[in-house]
């Protein structure tokens, strides 16, 4: 975990900062709406670059392992973020979706590093990306239609044309780039384009708080909201995760990478997707904004966390830890 990778969130903080302070110049404010997407799709692009497509047989190596997994993400993860959602943000449709989108994409990138951090199996962890990341760009428009449909009017092409533009178009020039380049030049780019991808992200969301900060302004009370559903999913899963490894009988290495697999979540993606499928409905990117400045904090101490466990000896009652 290098240094940057520590101080994301207080990237991402000061990025909305600055955002805030320069939508009050007005040719800033004008005209940082249309730099978003470009930046968006600049960070996915790295993105896409490390994800090993070719391991995704690997997937299902670890069938006991893979299917936790993708149950809790896809079957139980969607239903109780619907819950808490209306539970606590069934005044603002537009947080709502920003919540659930969040909620239900989950993390392609920085899991590994908390799973590094709680000494969990990042084989094992690594394995399960690739799936991950198909599934969530599949189901993520089917639950948007099932739940929301009747609560906000979905654009169907505009949903396509997002899914064009932020994930089709960047994951085939990805794959071109690994194809086209040589082993040297390629892990070059790959690597340059990951270290880069934090500084797309944060331009993105200076570029969204610079455009929209007016709204931001008019709404803080509804936004803020969001964090309340927040811990409560964090927490509650966490507490999930432990009970089930206990009653599966996961090794200690397994209940970490569970854990953080199933806890973090891929704001970047899902705000890409947000900022083209939702053009007016500004709210719904700045949930999702706001999300990581909670969740990366509470991934770090749920990471401590699972260290304690292990640590104190209290682990040797949870079957093979």
């Amino acid at each position: 975990m290098d240094f940057v990778e520590k101080i994301e969130p207080i990237i991402i903080f000061f990025a909305i900062i600055l955002g805030l302070l320069f939508s009050n110049v007005g040719i800033i404010a004008q005209n940082t709406g249309n730099l978003i997407t470009p930046f968006l799709c600049l960070m996915l692009f790295g993105l896409f670059l490390e994800i090993p497509l070719n391991e995704l047989k690997n997937s299902f190596k670890n069938v006991k392992f893979s299917l936790t997994s993708l149950i809790i993400n896809f079957l139980w993860t969607p239903l109780f973020g619907y819950f808490l959602g209306t539970l606590f943000l069934k005044g603002n449709i537009d947080i709502l979706i920003g919540f659930f989108m969040l909620i239900l994409t989950p993390c392609t990138d920085w899991y590994l590093v908390f799973t590094k951090l709680a000494k969990g199996n990042l084989t094992l962890s690594l394995s399960i990306l690739p799936i991950n990341l198909i599934l969530q760009i599949v189901l993520l428009p089917i639950y948007l239609i099932i739940f929301f449909s009747n609560g906000i009017s979905l654009d169907y092409p505009q949903l396509a044309y997002s899914l064009l533009i932020v994930i089709v178009i960047p994951f085939i020039a990805s794959q071109i780039v690994k194809f086209i380049l040589k082993d040297k030049l390629r892990d070059k780019v790959i690597n340059s384009f990951g270290s880069l991808q934090i500084w797309f992200l944060s331009l993105a969301v200076f570029c969204i708080f610079a455009s929209q900060g007016k709204l931001l302004y008019s709404n803080l009370e509804s936004i803020v909201k969001i964090f309340i559903p927040l811990i409560i999913f964090f927490t509650a899963n966490a507490i999930i995760d432990l009970l089930l490894c206990e009653k599966i009988n996961f090794t200690y290495p397994e209940y970490a990478s569970l854990t953080m697999t199933t806890l973090a979540r891929n704001s970047p993606l899902a705000l890409a997707i947000a900022i083209n499928s939702f053009p007016s409905h500004e709210l719904i990117a700045m949930a999702l904004v706001i999300g990581p400045l909670i969740e990366l904090p509470i991934l770090y101490i749920i990471s401590r966390f699972c260290l304690w466990i292990k640590n104190s000896g209290l682990f040797f009652v949870c079957g093979n830890f």
